[in-house]
């Protein structure tokens, strides 16, 4: 699993770090993703970061 941060959307709310900081981390204000390919351990964890983002700005891609 691949995922994405739209970085015009992302209004760093940090919601994806506090749900999935092995995947997702908040610094200047945007998300950003760490690792590439979400590690199979984390897929869970990271589809509930793009769920509960709250812009949207989380995708799989």
């Amino acid at each position: 699993m691949k995922v994405s941060v739209d970085k015009d959307l992302c209004i760093g709310s940090g919601n994806c770090e506090a749900t999935c900081p092995e995947v997702f981390e908040v610094r200047d204000e945007k998300a950003h993703v760490k690792t590439d390919p979400v590690p199979e351990d984390q897929e869970d964890k990271a589809q509930q970061a793009i769920d509960g983002c709250p812009s949207g700005a989380i995708t799989k891609s």
